[in-house]
């Protein structure tokens, strides 16, 4: 199914009020969770730890569907299932992938081979060994099962030989980007023998990582307890997690008030009452995008002029100014300004220009009114009425339609018109490969790829990621992807968190949430 590749599309919350039903609503959602403990009891496999110690209590508007890794992908959720699940590497406050599981890696000299070496004594949570034999069969997993999400992010890899603790990788070609790949968003190690029964597993975690699992009720919430076995334990001072999936998001704010959680992710038009609750808000950064996609395989996109003038019909700063209070900022690319693979020279192509939109679609034989589009989205978006009035301005008609199964027809390429926003990789090749590779998920208009972009991706992935010209190289793919006719990007904005101020900060790794280092003070 197409639709394994991708990203996970982010949330983006409608504009909403705060109202004077706040406390109501957060008395509702605190009777909820008492009235759901005997649930969680029947349902758990265990007894939960929470009532001492330091307990975080996240709610969640990504809360997985699934816990296996292979089949929940490498989207949004991927931070949640982290809490249970580490990986071979994960990245730093720069973005950049150091020690996770392996506690260090090489290549050989072509640049087609990799090797990861893993840290002595490590156990997942049923007890079996993480190992070079565990790398190797969650690889091959994340490769063959049907249902996986990732098969498509791990072409590069060929074989895998598993060497004690040193896990071989046989490549297709060179490629540098492997470290940054295989973190946590694309490869979260399981326990091979949990593994084996993948519908087991996807409800009943088992990780090497720094929480374990005791009860979870599917859906709604899970209860963890600190792993001891974990290899980095000792700087993780958080001894019970209570993780529920958010209820409506007017109402997270309440429950962080009265402390029916003290962390929870936060839509942008709530940030405000967060602050003025004396809440600590935070901007995480990440590799957020959105974008108008269009099939250039379909009429009228098969029009260059038409293409041109959407580019220049779209007025990036309203999404800002209307969607994201002050927190966002425009992108022409599927990347935020300041990380390292946007492109500076690029930043100012196709400007907003009404006028010249207008202009264009004259030459191409268009009057006002003439083209008539159907916008197709999978639930109620304010992006799309944005789109709509914007185009209008231009003498295009758009029609908002809704599909609750629009995945299906997205991701098989059949739609001509619609929107999608990506949360990224860590490698940032993959990001732009999904995007603008001739097979690559997000490009609505497969096979379609700009001229010179294969060129572009096969000098990034022969760059070693401490080359002095790495940024420049792959600065130089971005540009040539933008070439793409098939995506007109609008803006990225941050992961806006908000918790008590009895958590300490967390690390700034951009996308991630690293629980490493982070206290509660008084204990509940």
């Amino acid at each position: 199914m197409p639709a394994h590749h991708t990203a996970r599309r982010p949330r983006l919350e409608p504009v909403s009020r705060q109202g004077s039903g706040g406390l109501r609503t957060a008395a509702v959602a605190g009777a909820l969770v008492a009235l759901l403990a005997p649930a969680l009891t029947a349902c758990g496999s265990g007894t939960a730890s929470a009532g001492s110690g330091a307990t975080l209590k996240w709610t969640s508007s990504y809360f997985p569907a699934h816990w296996d890794p292979v089949v929940s992908g490498s989207g949004a959720q991927f931070r949640e299932l982290a809490l249970t699940y580490a990986s071979l590497t994960r990245t730093d406050e720069t973005g950049k992938a150091v020690p996770d599981l392996a506690k260090s890696w090489e290549y050989n000299k072509k640049g087609d081979e990799i090797t990861f070496h893993l840290r002595a004594g490590l156990k997942f949570s049923d007890g079996e060994p993480v190992n070079a034999a565990a790398v190797k069969a969650a690889i091959e997993r994340a490769q063959k099962q049907k249902n996986s999400a990732l098969f498509g992010d791990l072409t590069s890899i060929k074989s895998v030989d598993a060497k004690g603790l040193d896990a071989v990788l046989h490549l297709t070609q060179v490629d540098y980007q492997i470290p940054q790949l295989l973190g946590e968003r694309v490869l979260q190690i399981a326990s091979p023998k949990a593994a084996a029964n993948p519908t087991k597993l996807d409800q009943n975690p088992v990780g090497a990582g720094p929480f374990v699992v005791t009860q979870l009720v599917p859906g709604t919430k899970a209860v963890l307890k600190k792993n001891p076995d974990y290899w980095d334990a000792k700087n993780i001072h958080i001894d019970n997690v209570e993780l529920t999936s958010a209820p409506d998001a007017s109402t997270v704010v309440s429950g962080l008030r009265t402390g029916v959680y003290n962390f929870a992710d936060l839509a942008p038009s709530q940030a405000a009452a967060a602050k003025k609750a004396g809440l600590d808000v935070f901007s995480q950064p990440g590799f957020n995008a959105n974008n108008i996609s269009l099939n250039i395989n379909k009429a009228p996109f098969d029009n260059d002029k038409v293409v041109d003038a959407v580019r220049y019909a779209i007025n990036r700063q309203e999404f800002v100014d209307k969607l994201t209070f002050g927190y966002g900022s425009v992108t022409n690319q599927p990347f935020p300004k300041g990380y390292v693979a946007y492109d500076p020279k690029s930043a100012n192509d196709y400007p907003y220009d009404p006028a010249k939109s207008k202009k264009l679609l004259a030459e191409a034989g268009y009057q006002a009114g003439d083209i008539k589009l159907n916008l197709v989205i999978p639930a109620e978006d304010p992006q799309a009425e944005l789109v709509q009035s914007q185009l209008a301005k231009v003498g295009i008609t758009v029609t908002i339609k809704i599909d609750k199964n629009w995945a299906t027809p997205f991701f098989a390429k059949d739609l001509t018109f619609s929107l999608y926003g990506t949360t990224g990789r860590d490698s940032a090749l993959q990001t732009l490969t999904a995007h603008f590779g001739p097979n690559g998920p997000l490009n609505l208009s497969t096979p379609y790829e700009p001229a010179g972009f294969e060129a572009a991706v096969a000098k990034v992935r022969a760059t070693p990621l401490d080359s002095p010209d790495y940024a420049k190289v792959l600065q130089a793919a971005t540009r040539a992807g933008l070439q793409s006719k098939a995506l007109v990007f609008t803006y990225s904005a941050p992961n806006l968190i908000a918790k008590s101020r009895s958590i300490s900060d967390l690390p700034k790794n951009p996308a991630h949430i690293d629980w490493t280092g982070v206290t509660i003070s008084g204990g509940n």
